[in-house]
This record gives C-alpha cells, structure tokens and sequence, in this order.
C-alpha cells in the first residue's frame, strides 16, 4: 500500500471515531471501544517495532487489529495468543502451539501453558507491546492474568504497553468472596472479587497502581479508554470472547456457574448450550431435564462425557439477564450439592474449586450446610475495601 493511501486510510478512521463516539442508536449511546479510536494510538506506534497480544474479539469493525494495523503501515513483528489461541477455536486448558499467521505472516507466540510471560528474546526487537482483548470481568477468566503477565515483562524489559480497553460486559456490579493471596493462581492472580466490575484497562491502572505486578513502578501504560460507555450499562459482546461462551446468557450466568467446574457437576461443555445448563449422573432428583455431553470443537474431553446427566436448564432465562442478574448466585452450587447422591464425590477437585473460589472458605461452608444469604454476608467486609481501592482507578462513571 502506498503512504499515500495508507495516510488516506488513517484519516477515514479519525473521521469513523470523531463521528461514532457522539451516535445515537434506538435511544442508546454508541460505545467506541479503545482499538476503534485509531487517532488515539497510531501515533504512538509509527516508526516502532510493534508485538500484538491479540485474539479473535480484537476488531475494529469487521476487520483484526492486525489487519487494520498493517493496513495503516505499522511494523508488527510479533503476535503473542492468550488461553483459546489466536483465534479462540482452542479447548479450556488446552495446550496451544506457537504458529504463524497465515493472513498476515506473523510469528504466534503462545502465552499460555508452561511459559505465561514474554521474554527478553521475544522482546529485544519491540518497541511497544499492544493488548487488545475483549474480557467477561471475572476473575477466573484467565486473560487479565496474562495481561498482568504481560505487564511485568514489558516494565522488566523496558517496553510500552499499550492498552485498547473494552466494555466489561458484567461491569454493572461486583460480587463474590475477594481472592485470598493463599489461593492465587492463574485462574486469580489478584486480590480481586469473582466479579471485579472493571474493564481491562481499569484492571491494569489498578495492578500498577497497587504495585500488584513485579517492576510496576516502572511500566510505562498508556490505556486507550473507550468513548459512550459507563458501567451501568449493558454491553453485548459482538464476537464470542471464547468457545464456552457463546451468548449473553453463558457470560451473565459464568460467574455463578464456573465454580462447577471443580465438581462433579457438567455445565455443558460439550453441549450445544455451555453455562447455560447444569447437570451430574450423580444427581437424586426428578428432572426431566437431561442431557449426554459429548467431544465438540472447544470441548473435546468434557466433564461427564457420554453420561446422562440430571439437572436444570437454565436457558429459561431471557438472553439477556442482566436484569436479572444482580450478584454471583449461589443458589445454583446449593441445590445441586443437595441432590447429589454421593456427597463425599461432589467436590471432584477441591484444589481447584477453592482456587476457582479464591478461597476454601466458601468450600467449607457448603459443606457445613450453611445458607446463601450467610454464604454471601461473610464476603461483605472484603468486598467493601475492595470498592473504596476500585474507586482510585475508574475511567469510566461507576454504576455502583
């Protein structure tokens, strides 16, 4: 592409996010997410040697952010992936190998499994690392521990970093137990509640901020803040942030039904409708709501497979439950530890429940028979110094 046209292609996107950030739809104000506002950061990356940490939500319109970068003339070098790979086709938990993108020709570094962090040598060429990445705001959801990863490794070694930030789709409230540092892991790396009602870039203010990552004094952080949205507001995701999470409906319920996934309880992997139904073999009730989970594209070797399981479809839900949806149900964890037939098995992997939990205090408690209103009041105090720190670090108004 000629500079000519390339200069031509830069100046229609200044003129796409001048026009779009003041729009109107059906009553609605218009969201611009941080990768649309291109005049915001093409600046900044002209005449660098640019990594991407990317996947397939990262779009500016119909197009990749790589795409539209090589379009507008900006020398990316490197791709690095998150969990579900480049291009989110991945299983959970799945190993996913480095490649080459065969659009554009850039090397794909994975960041998940055994190496979690950019080195020196994939960094000793770049100059600025961007990270765009459409998140779900749940702790467990492993992206925003490899962007915490990626933090650390660009102030290590001396790189910008460059947030695109996107709408938190369940930014609307926070709830759940706060993580127990004894408990941290990738799937929660911070002292942040299950729902932690921050966007990405918030996240990263606030893990510099609180001097969570290693070196964050010294992290030099631009975040690129999207335009028309604040947190009371309910964001549909246009593309599938991964292969589980299909729909409105599974990411509104994920925060509540995640914590199955160190049970003997199927949430529907390797159903046509994941977080969206529950269900076990091993549940003593009179449901006629059944379902076999089976081998599927993102879900290869799911929980209960070729087993019929009992239990409750949750799909009676509107799509939307965001109305609906005011804090991380427990209700769900409770009935079906109540019909479970063998309650000595419920609990498959405590390890990982209690990771998934941040906490074993929550583990305990069902055991003990406790209520969800007892369950959700020991999480209160924790909950209300974590909303006075969050404050510091909010680009956006707080719906709280």
């Amino acid at each position: 592409m000629s500079g000519l046209l390339r200069y031509g292609v830069f100046l229609f996107s200044c003129v796409l996010y001048l026009t779009a950030s003041g729009q109107t739809k059906g009553g609605q104000t218009h969201i611009t997410t941080g990768a649309e506002r291109t005049a915001a950061y093409i600046p900044m990356l002209q005449g660098k040697h640019v990594a991407l940490l990317v996947n397939q939500t990262s779009r500016v319109g119909k197009a990749h952010l790589a795409d539209t970068l090589k379009a507008l003339g900006v020398d990316v070098r490197i791709i690095f992936a998150p969990e579900h790979g480049f291009r989110g086709d991945a299983d959970a938990g799945a190993h996913v190998a480095n490649t080459t993108d065969a659009r554009t020709g850039i090397p794909v570094i994975s960041l998940y499994g055994k190496k979690q962090k950019p080195t020196a040598d994939d960094l000793k060429d770049i100059d600025a690392v961007v990270y765009d990445i459409q998140d779900v705001g749940c702790r467990f959801y492993t992206f925003i521990s490899t962007l915490h990863y990626l933090m650390e490794s660009c102030a290590v070694y001396g790189k910008k970093l460059i947030v695109l930030d996107r709408p938190d789709p369940n930014g609307f409230y926070i709830d759940g137990p706060v993580l127990d540092m004894k408990y941290r892991s990738f799937v929660g790396i911070d002292a942040l509640p299950v729902v932690y009602g921050l966007t990405p870039g918030e996240y990263a203010q606030m893990a510099k901020g609180e001097q969570w990552t290693d070196s964050a004094a010294a992290l030099d952080l631009t975040v690129i803040a999207c335009a028309g949205y604040d947190h009371s507001m309910r964001y549909h995701l246009p593309v599938a942030p991964s292969p589980n999470l299909k729909n409105d409906r599974a990411i509104f319920l994920y925060p509540s039904l995640c914590f199955f996934e160190g049970t003997n309880v199927s949430v529907g992997r390797g159903t046509a409708w994941p977080f969206q139904v529950i269900g076990s073999p091993d549940a003593e009730l009179d449901s006629t709501f059944t379902f076999t989970p089976k081998s599927t594209p993102g879900a290869t070797d799911p929980m209960n497979k070729g087993l019929l399981c009992k239990g409750y479809d949750l799909r009676r839900y509107r799509k939307d439950l965001s109305t609906e949806m005011h804090g991380v149900n427990v209700r769900y964890l409770l009935r079906m530890y109540a019909v479970a037939k063998d309650k000595a098995k419920f609990f498959a992997s405590p390890d990982f429940f209690d990771k998934l939990a941040g906490t074993d205090e929550l583990r305990r408690q069902i055991l003990a028979g406790q209520t969800e209103t007892q369950i959700k009041a020991s999480w209160q105090p924790g909950l209300k110094a974590y909303k006075a720190m969050r404050k510091k670090y909010l680009l956006y108004k707080d719906g709280q």
